[in-house]
């Protein structure tokens, strides 16, 4: 596999991955304000779990949905203005907000949701070949790392900015005091946190379109594949694939980040919705808690790998550690906070029950799962590699579709019992991470 920088100026791959650093420390930031976003729509929306929940459904659909033409759109316009044009659709996205929260309109709050989605589609579409590609396979998944710490550091800073900026002297307000005011306070109450939107995403499309003319006129090199079909060695043969499809690693690579995005969806976003219902102060920003787990666990990773273990071993500990916290989910006390005046007490920080304790920390197991994933699943696509991409792309419909399971369940079993669903997620991990990436036929 041999990749061409076009853009003769730029020497080394500093500068490329510079710019696509700042560009995941973007998708963050747009991201994880959905863990802020959910439990403060279902109190200005006044919506159940499974309904409050449709807002990450509706931002990742658009992953599914917009993935295949977003693969269209980058082989026609480049991956560099392919990007730019995402920036551009975020914008919009970021205006339909102005009316949404004017009418306190739920419909408008979901086609923001899905049009924000598929710039991000566009964008990450683009975005993750460069990382992967540019530069030797067996670091790539440290290059990944490396943006997720981007990624997961903006995933820390966007809950606690939109509750700064959004919900102003209303940041200590949760689904369950509200439902304890007055009829004519709890009216009130309402109206001012959803004026409160309007002009912190007025500024956010202002900036995204200077960050939009910022990228068109960078030095970012475009990206330019070789033209040979991909091939792949079978029983001493080169045979010829012209389908991603024909690739089991790539397939269940899809599948693999299908159920971890959904988990890590839960972890981020479903955090504040179960704390909000359990009355804990503050709930709109505890995503950033699951979000510094992760930043951990990108730290740790790009300590040990490859230099101390493979891609696929970190992939294998990040399975298991997953299916422990798991189990400490669902059956911790959640009226202890033990775990966490253990963990950061002592520092000062506000404890948390024991139970939003280990969802948090999900996230220090979530970290090493899509880095470790991508440069197992692209190995050796060749021309093929753009679609392979959209197809990876399209496993984040999981963070769609997974996190509406749990909102069923929680209202069926309760919101702890809910996060039984986790076990069978970390159990698929663990089967691409043993044998699933080393599959190169389907029989």
């Amino acid at each position: 596999m041999e990749i061409t920088l076009t853009n003769e100026r730029t020497t080394g791959n500093f500068v490329p991955l510079a710019i696509i650093a700042a560009l995941f420390f973007v998708f963050g930031f747009v991201t994880w304000q959905n863990g802020a976003l959910i439990p403060y729509l279902q109190m200005v929306c006044q919506l159940t779990e499974t309904e409050a929940l449709f807002v990450a459904f509706a931002f990742y659909f658009a992953y599914t949905a917009m993935a295949l033409p977003s693969a269209s759109v980058l082989e026609r316009t480049g991956y560099k203005n392919g990007m730019a044009l995402g920036l551009l659709l975020l914008v919009v996205g970021f205006l339909f907000y102005i009316p949404a929260a004017s009418n306190q309109a739920f419909s408008l709050f979901l086609l923001a949701q899905f049009i924000i989605g598929s710039g991000m589609t566009l964008l990450q579409t683009a975005a993750n070949p460069y990382v992967v590609k540019v530069g030797p396979v067996d670091s790539a998944a440290v290059r990944i790392m490396f943006m997720g710490l981007m990624n997961k550091g903006a995933g820390v800073i966007a809950p606690l900015a939109f509750t700064a900026l959004v919900l102003g002297d209303f940041a200590g307000i949760s689904a369950l005091s509200l439902e304890q005011m007055p009829a004519a306070e709890k009216a009130d109450t309402i109206e001012r946190l959803s004026s409160g939107l309007i002009y912190p995403y007025l500024g956010m499309a202002a900036i995204f379109v200077v960050l939009a003319a910022l990228l068109k006129k960078s030095p970012l090199p475009e990206l330019s594949f070789d033209e040979d079909q991909a091939l792949v060695e079978t029983q001493g043969e080169k045979e010829t694939k012209t389908s991603v499809l024909q690739y089991p690693a790539l397939v269940l690579g899809a599948l693999t980040l299908f159920v971890y995005v959904g988990a890590e969806v839960i972890a981020g976003d479903t955090i504040g919705l179960f704390a909000s219902n359990l009355g804990v102060a503050n709930a709109t920003s505890l995503t950033s808690y699951t979000m510094a787990f992760m930043l951990i666990g990108y730290a740790l990773g790009i300590a040990i790998i490859p230099r101390f273990i493979q891609q696929e071993t970190a992939l294998m500990a990040s399975a298991v550690s997953g299916l422990i916290f798991s189990l400490f989910v669902v059956l911790s006390d959640p009226g202890s906070s033990g775990v966490s005046q253990v963990l950061w007490g002592w520092s000062g920080i506000a404890t948390l029950p024991d139970t939003i304790t280990f969802i948090a920390l999900l996230g220090f197991a979530n970290a090493l799962v899509w880095p470790a994933v991508w440069p197992l699943a692209l190995k050796g696509l060749g021309q093929l590699t753009a679609k392979g991409s959209a197809l990876l792309i399209m496993g984040i419909s999981g963070g769609a579709i997974l996190p509406l399971v749990y909102g069923v369940l929680s209202e069926g079993l309760g919101g702890q019992s809910a996060y039984w669903m986790m076990l069978p997620i970390y159990c698929f991990i663990l089967f691409y991470a043993v044998k699933g990436h080393k599959m190169t036929r389907w029989s």
